[in-house]
């Protein structure tokens, strides 16, 4: 008999970091013990930044200028704040694999294939954890290469092969808001949005799409999911 499909939530406002952290562990607690199922919460935070576990203090620009919340989730500095999707992911990796790579392959996958829905080419780069549109109408970059933008984060933990933090996607953030920080640890590179890409896409868009291409990618059988290259 196939488990239950993950238990799906949208939370309204703006989501206090530190309450859905509380909240969020003590959910991947209760799926581990096997008395609640898996769970996706989307929301939104008010603006802050996050240090991963491998945050460089250099990489935070400007210390002053938004709380500062240690994650616990692998990785360096991130913003979250309104018009980013959160999406908060609690699998059991004990029944879909343990497999950590291969999860967060599977994650970006999620990612781009969301990002197809508006007409989106995400990209993975070597390296570079996350998503990136290449961005042809910019000036290169200074090596003369491509310019690249980010528009797509990851970063996670898994307690017990249970997973948790989880992606943001930019829908409409304040981009200046990332001037505060190194993004996740990477510099050289932008971070964009759907909006700014010139996409009219709501939130409610982006979460349709989100919980479609999720189904697609981690409920699919191993045999028939092809990961994207790129």
């Amino acid at each position: 008999m196939p488990a239950p499909a993950p238990e799906w939530s949208v939370l309204p406002g703006l989501a206090d970091y530190a309450e859905t952290l509380r909240a969020m562990e003590n959910r991947v607690a209760a799926i581990s013990a096997g008395i609640a199922p898996e769970a996706i919460w989307l929301l939104e935070h008010p603006p802050l930044y996050t240090a991963g576990t491998s945050a460089d203090p250099a990489d935070l620009i400007a210390p002053d200028r938004f709380p500062v919340y240690p994650a616990g989730r692998g990785g360096q500095y991130t913003y979250h704040g309104p018009g980013q999707r959160v999406a908060y992911v609690m699998l059991d990796l004990n029944r879909r694999g343990r497999d950590v790579r291969r999860f967060v392959d599977t994650l970006e996958e999620w990612i781009m294939r969301t990002l197809a829905e508006f007409g989106i080419r995400g990209e993975r780069r070597a390296g570079r954890v996350g998503v990136w549109v290449q961005r042809p109408e910019k000036p290169p970059a200074p090596d003369g290469s491509p310019r690249e933008d980010k528009i797509a984060a990851i970063g996670i933990k898994l307690r017990r092969w249970v997973s948790f933090h989880g992606i943001a996607i930019n829908l409409e953030p304040d981009l200046s808001h990332f001037d505060g920080i190194v993004p996740c640890g990477i510099s050289g590179h932008g971070v964009t949005s759907l909006v700014d890409l010139g996409l009219p896409v709501t939130m409610e868009d982006l979460d349709l799409a989100l919980m479609r291409s999720f189904k697609e990618v981690f409920d699919a059988p191993p045999a028939s999911r092809e990961l994207a290259s790129g």
